[in-house]
């Protein structure tokens, strides 16, 4: 039996990996995203990350794939209820800029509703920030929703530290909900941003952590050693920038670990994560049974002090 994850102050409790859903109607297809959509519930594990946005530059229009895909999936076999479904509003796509007004937010979820074959949104996420719609004002829509019955709670992803403070500010003085759970960009590579700015609030907060890109789009797997290694996916030129002497001995670290436990760079990098205060549940997503293979191992998997540190050395 899985250990389940309480989101923020919420009754939502999660398995410790959250499975992404960027890769459904892109990279997977219907046919095999049901597959590992399978899998995925069938080790135990319940939780699952979209948004609306996914994946409009399939086609440069409105997006939906991802979400669609999960309906279909969710209404073939009838276990809604047994699913924590995220997804998130106010992201840029082919046919509107980032919007966290009201206005979009009250039309978005609907749209989202109809796609997931849903009348409710367990947990909803502002995925980015305007900058200029009040903080009030998203809240209110969001306060709007949890009323209606359409969404159980709400989460914040791409928003400045200024911002999300703002909202708590704003959530305490006008009775309006809380955020329960953040999403930054954090992994072995990229942890500045998240440690800096995010991890103090998280504690304040009380906040769940779920980090996306948690294998830095597949730079942790190990697979990219050089240059020549980066037409091996699609996501080659996004982790061109991690093939510095800082990327090389991260991945000389897991390399260590990894054998020791006689697992994979994924897993030891989920892992630690895993260890990794206030973080609930990494982001990771899978097009293959293998690569599920490797997520699934992490929350089995405990690093002891030494694994953590030469991680963290390498890492800093």
């Amino acid at each position: 039996m899985i250990k389940k994850i309480q989101i923020g102050t919420t009754n939502l409790n999660v398995a410790p990996i959250n499975l992404g859903g960027n890769v459904f109607g892109w990279t997977l297809d219907e046919k095999k995203s049901f597959e590992i959509l399978d899998a995925f519930v069938d080790h135990g594990f319940n939780f699952i990350d979209t948004a609306d946005m996914y994946s409009y530059w399939v086609d440069g229009k409105e997006g939906g794939q991802s979400e669609t895909i999960l309906g279909k999936w969710m209404k073939s076999l009838g276990n809604r209820d047994h699913i924590i479904m995220a997804t998130k509003v106010g992201g840029e796509t082919g046919t509107h800029p980032v919007d966290t007004s009201k206005k979009h937010i009250l039309e978005a979820v609907d749209k989202s509703l109809k796609r997931l074959q849903t009348d409710y949104i367990d947990l909803y996420y502002t995925h980015f920030d305007d900058e200029k719609t009040p903080v009030e004002e998203t809240l209110e829509a969001y306060d709007e929703l949890i009323k209606a019955g359409k969404v159980r709670h709400i989460a914040a992803s791409n928003i400045s530290p200024e911002r999300l403070e703002a909202s708590f500010a704003a959530s305490e003085k006008h009775n309006l909900p809380k955020y329960q759970a953040l999403q930054p960009h954090y992994n072995l590579v990229e942890r500045e941003g998240y440690e800096s700015n995010y991890a103090s609030l998280a504690e304040k907060y009380n906040l769940t952590v779920f980090p996306y890109w948690s294998l830095a789009s597949g730079f942790l797997t190990g697979k990219y050693r050089s240059e020549d290694d980066l037409n091996k996916s699609v996501r080659g030129d996004s982790v061109k920038k991690y093939l510095d002497e800082k990327g090389l001995a991260v991945l000389k670290a897991l390399d260590q670990v990894s054998e020791k436990y006689n697992t994979s760079q994924a897993t030891v990098s989920l892992a630690w994560l895993i260890a990794q205060p206030h973080i609930g549940a990494p982001i990771a997503s899978a097009t293959s049974e293998k690569q599920l293979k490797t997520i699934f191992e992490a929350p089995k998997l405990t690093l002891d002090k030494e694994d953590l540190d030469a991680l963290d050395q390498a890492s800093k």
